[in-house]
């Protein structure tokens, strides 16, 4: 794929908002990257939705049944724990408590959203809060001690599920939680549309980043490996803390996809992305072959010869500059070539001094030109 001469000179002047991608810290890591809520998702809507009104009782049971799934996973590696996988468990006992307690009252509590899959299960999109509290308090346990309620109202202070009166027992389980269930009917099996409704929806607060939002909608074998490349060392010294919005596990994801469908971009990067793991949803990722390996294997190199400073052209972490790199790296290694001594620290050294590297790195980095641009110059690079 030839790269586009001299990108910087030709393009228009642009904007303030165009001239730089935001720069912004996450859970202790500052990142250089395009802000995700700016990127327009172009689709139309074949979708369809209905509300349902569940009760408590029958919510928990398909909870149980694994028919409402809040996505997750189970490790299979020490280190990575059950539920890891998504926006982590946040609310506090008392706040737990506070919401079955309205219920108890008959209160009105929000609704919640779900997703149904092609296997007519349905996902939790909005509500896992709320939901996994219920599921907790019905089991009886929360860390591995009984669930009693606490900062509520009498006679529900102290009270767990068991203890409640067989009259406040009936009144939670037929408790009604409404539901808007969503389902995308395009061909295209990549569920742009629930994708595009929900962030429209999740406008309030604190958003959900794209990579949280899909783990709710592409929950599988893919993204599972993903989180199990995310506990190697040598990534964890390059990347810095865990993110906690799943930054990381999306920096891993867009340099798998860079490197295997760069012929296929086209912005925005969120739609690419997703199309790419609706394509590969299933696929096993592992540190042990294929692309995983690969991956692993790029990122021990680049850690042991740079360290930590490699995605850092300055102070905080250029995305769009770590994807280029690591692709490079993934790519020169796909060849069956090692690298010699002093090879790659002189590879990287001439990105970092190629002005129209750099500007691809730092202006509209999610514009096709300057993706290519970028990916092109960095396997050039690294390939010797």
């Amino acid at each position: 794929m030839s790269a586009p001469t001299d990108v910087a000179a030709t393009e228009p002047d642009p904007s303030p908002r165009e001239t730089q991608d935001e720069s912004f810290e996450a859970e202790g890591v500052e990142l250089l990257d395009i802000d995700p809520q700016d990127e327009i998702v172009a689709t139309t809507y074949e979708i369809t939705s209905y509300g349902a009104d569940y009760d408590v009782e029958g919510l928990i049971r398909r909870m149980n049944k694994n028919d409402i799934i809040v996505p997750s996973f189970e490790p299979s590696q020490p280190g990575i724990e059950v539920g890891a996988f998504q926006r982590g468990f946040v609310w506090r006992k008392t706040q737990m408590s506070r919401f079955i307690e309205s219920l108890l009252l008959g209160l009105p509590v929000p609704g919640i959203f779900l997703v149904k899959d092609r296997d007519n299960r349905l996902l939790v999109l909005d509500g896992q809060q709320r939901l996994r509290s219920l599921q907790k308090f019905y089991d009886g346990k929360i860390d591995d001690r009984t669930f009693r309620l606490i900062g509520v109202q009498p006679p529900f202070e102290g009270q767990s599920y068991q203890d409640l009166r067989p009259e406040d027992r009936r009144r939670l389980d037929d408790s009604i939680i409404h539901a808007t269930v969503l389902r995308d009917e395009s061909t295209s099996g990549t569920q742009d549309a629930v994708y595009s409704i929900y962030e429209r929806l999740n406008t309030g607060g604190s958003p959900l980043q794209p990579q949280e939002i899909r783990i709710a909608l592409y929950e599988g074998d893919f993204l599972r490996g993903i989180a199990r490349l995310n506990e190697d060392a040598s990534w964890r010294n390059l990347y810095g803390p865990r993110s906690n919005r799943f930054r990381d596990h999306e920096l891993i994801l867009r340099a798998i996809a860079l490197h295997e469908w760069q012929d296929q971009y086209r912005k925005p990067l969120k739609t690419f992305l997703n199309a790419y793991l609706d394509d590969h949803r299933d696929d096993i990722v592992d540190g042990g072959s294929g692309v995983g390996k690969l991956f692993i294997d790029a990122v021990h190199a680049i850690d042991s010869t740079i360290g930590k400073p490699a995605f850092r052209p300055e102070r905080a972490l250029n995305v769009a500059f770590a994807d280029s790199v690591i692709v490079g790296v993934m790519r020169r290694l796909d060849t069956g070539k090692s690298f010699t001594e002093g090879e790659l620290e002189h590879a990287y050294q001439t990105l970092i001094a190629d002005e129209e590297f750099t500007a691809a790195t730092t202006v509209r980095t999610s514009d096709e030109d300057y993706v290519n641009l970028r990916l092109d110059k960095a396997t050039s690079a690294f390939a010797g």
